[in-house]
């Protein structure tokens, strides 16, 4: 059967994440849910999704990459038309491709990128990105700029996984940690209080990333000195970390893949 390649991208807002779930028998609103009930509608057969990786409720994406087999007469479909005409608007196929039976959407990434947005006034949010966003107050920037080179490289980031899945390893390669320009944005606005830090890794453990903004926060407002970070990384446990930064704030915003998927 012929292989289809989908990217997605989607507000996480209203949905308990990518992966299909029940609880208590009944099946929750997922993204991954939505998308296979719509393909395999368009299939008349059950098809199944395989994505890159899982988002969490209320996370969002700008190019979740996933891919699943379909009829041979379905090949020359327009697939963006066909499921953008029937998805919720909060979910749009961006693009879309038929691929070598041999890709893998999970198996052959290369590496990803999320970002994520704090907004560094809590006294007034723009409504239209409270759903973007967490609202974590002043920052020393300095603070968070000191702490990001202990985190670049090959680490086991054990202390920023939340338990939940089982892995080989916890061991990771973080290739970068950007953020916006906050002091010159805000000289150009000052009512613009977004500041964005955007992770590259070869891969992300459970809630990895929310962790590691919990942690830089920290280190912004004063609570762990950024120089502390080698000890913490050692001691391989989640425990000894600041709390998870809130779900809104983070989007997958790139993925890398191994070598050219299609025929």
């Amino acid at each position: 059967m012929p292989r289809l390649k989908l990217t997605i991208a989607y507000v996480g807002t209203k949905y308990s994440g990518w992966q299909r779930q029940s609880h208590n028998g009944v099946e929750l609103p997922t993204i991954q849910g939505i998308v296979e009930k719509e393909i395999s509608r368009i299939c008349d057969s059950k098809i199944y999704l395989q994505g890159s990786g899982r988002t969490d409720a209320g996370v969002h994406a700008d190019c979740q990459t996933t891919h699943c087999d379909i009829p041979e007469n379905k090949i020359s479909l327009n697939w963006q038309l066909a499921l953008n005409t029937c998805l919720p608007h909060d979910i749009r196929i961006k693009n879309y491709a038929i691929v070598k039976p041999t890709f893998h959407a999970m198996f052959d990434v290369e590496k990803k990128a999320y970002t994520y947005s704090l907004w560094l006034n809590r006294q007034f949010v723009p409504p239209k990105l409270y759903p973007f966003t967490w609202a974590c107050g002043e920052l020393d920037i300095k603070k968070i700029d000191e702490a990001i080179p202990y985190l670049l490289g090959k680490h086991d980031f054990a202390f920023v996984q939340n338990q939940g899945t089982e892995i080989k390893s916890t061991e990771r390669i973080m290739y970068e940690i950007t953020h916006s320009d906050y002091d010159k944005q805000q000289n150009l606005d000052p009512e613009n209080y977004e500041l964005k830090i955007s992770f590259t890794a070869n891969g992300f453990l459970k809630q990895m990333v929310r962790n590691l903004v919990g942690l830089l926060v920290a280190c912004g407002k004063g609570k762990i000195d950024p120089h502390s970070i080698p000890q913490l990384i050692a001691t391989k446990d989640r425990k000894n970390s600041p709390p998870t930064a809130p779900p809104q704030g983070l989007t997958m915003t790139q993925i890398w893949y191994k070598h050219n998927e299609q025929d």
